[in-house]
């Protein structure tokens, strides 16, 4: 019989590629907040009681920053309690295996640039509800993993992208607006927000690959950045994108799409994540945006 995984929180995008990542040697359940909310402790015990998973993931979280400003008791509440909740509920039914909470790059704020590449040694600086309430769940995570029967490793994305991605993300919603102008005829516009800012982008292909390795090969207790190591403007992005479609499209900044607090730029290290467990990233940004307008094009 196959062995079992349970990832909260992975009714979505990042959800389903890490079920294709375990396919082949686990039965994988994606409950959603409908299904069974991580912060109502008697639903969790009863789902990890039915399933006895081999591995837990946590993807649970308000989605966005910008969700997380409009509503942030209930970002705390999820990020805090609902972590709480899972830690205990699996300590509760003598789970002896792996958990890996997954927290983002966001909990280190806004930088200088003077301290770039960020390492796990850069300091937490949350500047958003979203990003203390990781912080909150690394922090659970880390006093648990000095006690708990069970191995316990946090990951920290920094932005991932790729093919099923929601167009609420930026580049999704670029590569949305560019697949419609094709359609229409290949002639268009496209007003878009910063186009200076940099990122570190990484294909989500890539990135459930290392939660898989984090899962079978990190020690406990360890964080582990979870990023590509370059630095990309957000304008080369775009006009990679135009350059893939193949059609004559005019980019246009519109002041009132850019964010006062953007992030100039980003950049991370997974040095140590490298040498923890042999991960790399592998796929190009060019093959990754290719394959997100190839999913986009083909949808009905």
């Amino acid at each position: 019989m196959m062995a079992k995984a349970i990832v909260f929180g992975g009714a979505g995008f990042v959800g389903a590629h890490l079920r294709r990542q375990l396919s082949d040697r686990y039965e994988t359940l994606l409950p959603g907040r409908g299904a069974c909310d991580i912060r109502d402790a008697g639903a969790v015990r009863d789902m990890v009681r039915r399933v006895a998973p081999a591995l837990v993931v946590n993807l649970a979280a308000v989605t966005t920053v910008r969700e997380s400003f409009e509503n942030p008791k209930e970002t705390y509440s999820i990020g805090f309690d609902g972590v709480l909740n899972l830690l205990s509920v699996l300590d509760g039914c003598g789970f002896t295996g792996r958990f890996l909470q997954v927290s983002s790059s966001e909990v280190y704020g806004h930088p200088a640039s003077d301290r770039l590449p960020l390492t796990e040694h850069s300091p937490p600086d949350p500047l958003s509800p979203y990003a203390v309430a990781k912080v909150a769940g690394e922090m659970l995570c880390r006093q648990w993993a000095a006690r708990a029967r069970f191995g316990i490793v946090v990951a920290r994305p920094f932005t991932h992208i790729g093919p099923g991605q929601s167009a609420r993300f930026a580049i999704a919603n670029f590569a949305q607006q560019i697949a419609q102008i094709v359609r229409s005829g290949g002639h268009g516009k496209i007003d878009v927000g910063a186009l200076d800012t940099t990122r570190d982008l990484t294909d989500v292909r890539d990135t459930v690959r290392a939660y898989d390795l984090m899962l079978h090969g990190a020690p406990s207790g360890g964080v582990f950045n979870v990023c590509s190591g370059r630095e990309v403007v957000m304008r080369d992005v775009l006009e990679e994108l135009v350059r893939i479609s193949a059609c004559p499209i005019e980019i246009r900044q519109d002041p009132g799409l850019i964010r006062a607090a953007e992030q100039r730029r980003v950049l991370g290290s997974y040095a140590a994540l490298e040498a923890a467990t042999g991960w790399t990233p592998v796929y190009t940004l060019t093959r990754t945006l290719s394959d997100i307008l190839d999913v986009i094009r083909d949808a009905p």
